[in-house]
């Protein structure tokens, strides 16, 4: 009974490693990675568009504390420091989109090898187009997501020079030329977290649907 026993253990381990041989990679572990990743992402977006409109807010109420002659090194201390934050929180989105990209490759280059591993030749060639095209309408996501951090992290930029420019409007006791710039850095806000947005939304759908259901559009 004991030799029986060990007997099936060992085919089933032998029939184990066959299947890890047919499955290097562990799609459902993997696809668990990718939608933990597209969360994360999702949280930091907000959390950066939260921290940027704290920050115009503080910009715009550093305007009005300037023109009412407050306390300038107080105010201008509090409002780089909210700056400061918004710098962090884009670098705390980038790094978070790398591993969207790299969780977002894993997982593809896993169908892949799983797909090339079937033994029907049709089956294997419908799922390696389909797969092909989600990868290449995923990938330039990516690029437009990357593109919007970039857009981010000049509007901090931006954000940074009106903050200079103020203070020298401070000593001038002229800021009305200060209006527009930061009009315009206010009005990017929406369209750039509008394009963050799309990255969630299209990773949503990865991970959502069926490759196969990826092979009908």
């Amino acid at each position: 009974m004991t030799r029986k026993f060990v007997l099936l253990s060992m085919i089933f381990l032998l029939m184990t490693s066959c299947w890890k041989d047919k499955s290097p990679e562990d799609l459902i572990r993997l696809k668990d990675k990718f939608k933990s990743s597209v969360s994360a992402f999702e949280r930091k977006k907000e959390t950066a568009n939260t921290n940027v409109n704290k920050g115009l807010e503080t910009l715009n109420a550093l305007k009005r504390a300037l023109e009412d002659t407050k306390n300038e090194d107080k105010e201008f201390a509090k409002v780089y420091g909210d700056w400061e934050k918004v710098n962090k929180r884009v670098e705390n989105l980038n790094k978070e989109y790398e591993d969207l990209k790299a969780h977002a490759a894993n997982l593809f280059n896993a169908m892949e090898t799983q797909t090339n591993s079937l033994s029907d030749d049709a089956s294997k060639k419908t799922l390696n187009s389909a797969i092909q095209r989600a990868r290449t309408k995923y990938n330039a996501t990516l690029a437009n997501t990357a593109a919007a951090i970039d857009k981010l992290r000049l509007l901090h930029g931006d954000a940074v020079e009106v903050v200079k420019a103020l203070e020298v409007a401070a000593a001038l006791n002229s800021f009305d030329n200060i209006n527009d710039q930061m009009e315009r850095i206010e009005g990017r806000v929406d369209g750039i977290m509008k394009e963050l947005n799309v990255a969630v939304v299209e990773s949503k759908k990865l991970y959502e649907k069926k490759i196969t259901e990826l092979g009908e559009e």
